[in-house]
């Protein structure tokens, strides 16, 4: 009885998984953006690069998402104008390719894709449920999920990342990603980790559990839009990211806190998911390969 050779096999794999998470057209879209010429917002060795490129980049993203259902006007947004439900895996992609542009690609379409998202938050306004009126465009709002996405992405980064960022790179990467937010229009975004820390918690007195929010944590934690055996890494990667949220964040959501759960078994489980995740796509990653080029010229030089 013949087998599938392993490298076949994880190729087979990382062709599979892009193809959820970013498109059909991943390889070629990510190639686009790595070779086009033009200037970038960030240099090769900024530490966004780094965090965005690792494969904790899975949990930080679902835990950004629970997250920043806590916000009533921000969730009602989501609510009111998403079709997570129907077309859940689009939703990830436009945001997947979002992050690839602004974070590798040339500034020119990096630019070409904040305008294009301003102009579609401009449509997305509306009143809550409480009767406060929203806009996707409000500065306020877009704060709260700047600071719930950068939050996630380090906390995520930091547990299960290849190595933990020191306190000068883990405020670099603060200050990278403020650059993206000014051109989101966010004002005065934080630089500094301290800061960022202290913007998250000066919404706490805003944040609470709504139907529309208890709605969406229900979805993103036990209905994945998959089928067996995909489902049961989903709940794998769910339980990581629960390990990783913060503890004021766990009444709110109605998600428990068991500290010695976490520490002994979903910690683990979470740098499990993202060893598997690594390891299927690490060999054809042009950003893995990229990086290994810089590395390797860094040395030479």
């Amino acid at each position: 009885m013949a087998f599938p050779d392993i490298e076949m096999v994880r190729e087979r794999l990382a062709d599979a998984l892009r193809d959820r998470v970013a498109g059909p057209n991943a390889r070629e879209r990510v190639a686009h953006l790595l070779d086009a010429e033009g200037a970038r917002w960030f240099a090769e060795d900024r530490p966004v690069r780094l965090v965005h490129a690792d494969s904790s980049m899975f949990i930080g993203g679902l835990r950004a998402l629970l997250l920043q259902t806590l916000h009533p006007l921000a969730m009602a947004g989501v609510a009111q104008h998403s079709d997570y439900r129907n077309d859940p895996w689009g939703r990830l992609q436009r945001t997947a390719d979002f992050l690839a542009v602004t974070t590798f690609g040339p500034a020119v379409e990096a630019d070409r894709v904040i305008e294009r998202i301003r102009h579609v938050h401009s449509f997305v306004k509306g009143q809550a449920s409480d009767g406060r009126h929203y806009s996707a465009n409000d500065p306020h709002l877009l704060r709260w999920v700047h600071v719930a996405e950068v939050d996630s992405f380090l906390a995520a980064y930091q547990r299960f990342g290849t190595r933990k960022l020191d306190a000068i790179e883990r405020d670099g990467y603060v200050e990278d990603m403020a650059v993206i937010a000014r051109k989101l229009g966010v004002p005065a975004p934080p630089t500094t980790y301290r800061a960022l820390q202290d913007q998250l918690r000066a919404f706490r007195p805003e944040l609470r559990s709504t139907p529309e929010s208890r709605d969406a944590v229900k979805y993103l934690t036990l209905t994945p839009p998959l089928e067996f055996p995909a489902n049961s890494a989903y709940f794998a990667l769910v339980a990581a990211t629960v390990a990783t949220l913060p503890r004021w964040s766990r009444p709110l959501l109605r998600l428990p806190h068991l500290p010695l759960t976490e520490r002994l078994a979903l910690t683990p489980l979470g740098e499990g998911v993202t060893r598997a995740f690594r390891w299927v796509t690490t060999p054809n990653s042009p950003f893995q390969r990229r990086e290994e080029e810089r590395a390797r010229s860094t040395n030479a030089s």
